[in-house]
């Protein structure tokens, strides 16, 4: 007969509470790391509201932050298991919640001529990225960054693809620093151009949206000219967000797809799922009708978990590397920035 002691001390519940006491000790280890990257993404948010820093976002205070104190006073030991943790699970999720900012309404409103200069002007802007860094010897993982960063939505899309390039976290700043720059500059020369180009509110937020970089830059330059040019720059911008996820995916099967027809294996990562999670959440907020409250909260969470991962990105980066890199990739990012300012007024002028 078992007695009560040898059912307490079964192998299956000692395996159970061995699991249960791993699981805790692992939970406690991401403790200090998520509250440094957390502090940080705060102290980022607060930032943003000062007069002059404003123009640049919560994400990009963040990973400026990360770096400084990375390089100036170190990253403690003992935050290494929360910085890992935020820049791979919690950068997972908030792309999943990104979902939220979208439905298929949006991009029904910017009609089938506004697709096709959106989609035209991304898969034109990465592939002539990719192509110059080959040319100016930058190294592919960067280009993607820089390629993904110019034609998709900023920092945002740099992290995201970063799951699947597997760049370094030097690679990932350098590719920030170029977006959010040439994104700035942008930002304060785009509304001086319209009458100079002859482009209407319309026109003229449209090339705002298909071609600026981050989505508060998009928002600062297109509603200075007015608020029709705003409206429809914002919604060309969340078009481009949308195929953030169709473009990760293919970066992830397309060097399969490659290897498999020569015969050799890819040590490319696996499917990006938390992509097609970004997808499926658009959809639910196609067709469900979720409480406006709710929208905004999961989008600001969205936000700050992305500024999160940028700070635990900023706290793994060494400045010496980024100088090693010199300046081709700096030059990369302003050919990527004047091409899809070109490609995309072009297409304006000339597809009606």
């Amino acid at each position: 007969m078992t007695s009560a002691t040898d059912i307490r001390h079964s192998p299956i519940k000692l395996a159970i509470r061995k699991t249960i006491a791993a699981r805790v000790e692992s939970a406690r280890a991401i403790i200090p790391g998520i509250a440094l990257t957390g502090a940080i993404a705060l102290a980022a948010k607060s930032l943003h509201s000062v007069p002059g820093i404003a123009t640049f976002s919560p994400m990009i205070l963040a990973i400026a932050i990360g770096i400084s104190i990375r390089n100036l006073v170190g990253t403690p030991s003992f935050a290494a298991p929360g910085i890992a943790f935020s820049m791979r699970r919690l950068l997972r999720a908030a792309i999943v919640l990104l979902g939220f900012q979208i439905t298929l309404t949006q991009l029904a409103a910017v009609g089938a001529h506004g697709l096709f200069i959106v989609i035209g002007t991304l898969v034109a802007t990465f592939g002539f990225t990719l192509a110059a860094g080959r040319v100016l010897g930058v190294d592919r993982k960067l280009s993607e960054l820089i390629a993904a960063g110019t034609s998709i939505c900023g920092a945002s899309a740099v992290v995201a693809t970063n799951s699947v390039t597997r760049a370094s976290d030097e690679d990932v700043a350098y590719a920030i620093a170029c977006v959010t720059i040439f994104g700035s500059i942008a930002m304060f020369v785009y509304p001086v151009l319209p009458h100079l180009l002859q482009l209407d509110g319309a026109a003229y937020g449209l090339w705002s949206g298909a071609s600026i970089h981050e989505i508060a830059q998009v928002a600062a330059a297109s509603f200075q000219n007015s608020q029709h040019a705003g409206e429809v720059a914002t919604v060309a911008k969340l078009s481009r967000v949308m195929l953030l996820a169709p473009v990760v995916l293919a970066l992830s099967v397309a060097p399969r797809l490659a290897a498999r027809g020569t015969g050799g294996r890819s040590a490319r990562p696996p499917l990006p799922w938390f992509a097609i999670g970004f997808v499926a959440v658009a959809a639910l907020n196609s067709v469900v009708s979720i409480p406006e409250g709710a929208r905004d909260a999961t989008v600001a969470l969205s936000t700050f978990l992305l500024t999160v991962a940028l700070a635990a990105m900023g706290l793994e980066t060494d400045v010496s590397k980024l100088y090693a890199q010199g300046l081709r990739p700096a030059i990369l990012g302003a050919l990527a920035f004047l091409f899809i300012a070109a490609f995309s007024l072009a297409l304006i002028k000339f597809a009606g």
